[in-house]
């Protein structure tokens, strides 16, 4: 008795018999355990792959691929940075991808966002900085992969409580554009006894340019005015990091 031959199918398509044509595996092909948001409801979110995760947030694929398809092919194009990648991408150039519009692209970000702020605490208030190594802690996760210079101030209170930390500029891949009345505009508006500047540098080294000195020095100058302390300059490079006061460019 000859033995049946048995033909394992790929698993993203499925062998229409009659007319020859192959059929994009859609998510309500999938065995209810698999699909993304009825696995997630069962084990827990920790269970799912970053794949699945993002197909949760796209809901809907297209007519040619799921969103179980889409999210792999998102996260294949974001290259070798992957998530990191995906994080720092504008909503504009997610809906360069295709089957991502804007209410797909909005998501992604929001939710994003919403794990940045995660990461740096969950609540700023509660935040003490006490050191140069407490600073980069706090703002390391939202800046390190950034391919432009952002520049942030970080605002204290009498006791070093974070306050806020609001963005002040973005600058190109080299440089980054600080207006000093913006900076102070906030510290004001937040009543701020003290400020701490960050700022990262895309290519990963924290090494302070001259400019970098230069616009710091005009800060604290601008501080003394206002009577406003600008305790550090922190820069921030890949998984490394300099303070401009350590290194010697504050007063003493």
């Amino acid at each position: 008795m000859e033995h049946e031959t048995i033909i394992a199918y790929p698993a993203e398509m499925v062998n229409n018999m009659e007319t020859g044509e192959q059929k994009q595996l859609m998510m309500k092909d999938l065995p209810q355990d698999e699909r993304p948001r009825e696995k997630l409801m069962k084990r827990g979110s920790e269970a799912l792959s970053n794949a699945e995760l993002l197909a949760i947030l796209l809901r809907t694929g297209t007519k040619e691929e799921s969103a179980l398809r889409l999210a792999e092919r998102i996260l294949v194009e974001t290259g070798e940075e992957g998530l990191y990648g995906l994080a720092h991408s504008s909503i504009k150039s997610l809906m360069k991808r295709k089957g991502v519009g804007s209410t797909k692209a909005i998501t992604i970000a929001a939710a994003l966002e919403l794990g940045k702020r995660v990461a740096m605490g969950d609540s700023q208030k509660r935040v003490i900085i006490r050191s140069s190594d407490d600073i980069a802690n706090y703002m390391m996760p939202r800046l390190r992969y950034f391919d432009k210079e952002y520049f942030y101030v970080v605002l204290l209170n009498t006791k070093n409580h974070v306050i806020a930390a609001p963005m002040i500029s973005v600058g190109t891949l080299s440089e980054s554009l600080v207006h000093p009345r913006e900076l102070f505009k906030e510290a004001v508006n937040h009543s701020a006894s003290a400020v701490i500047l960050v700022h990262n540098h895309p290519s990963g080294d924290p090494s302070p340019s001259k400019e970098d000195i230069m616009m710091t020095k005009r800060i604290i100058e601008g501080g003394k005015l206002l009577d406003i302390k600008v305790l550090d300059h922190v820069i921030i490079g890949d998984n490394t990091y300099i303070s401009l006061r350590e290194q010697g460019y504050f007063e003493r």
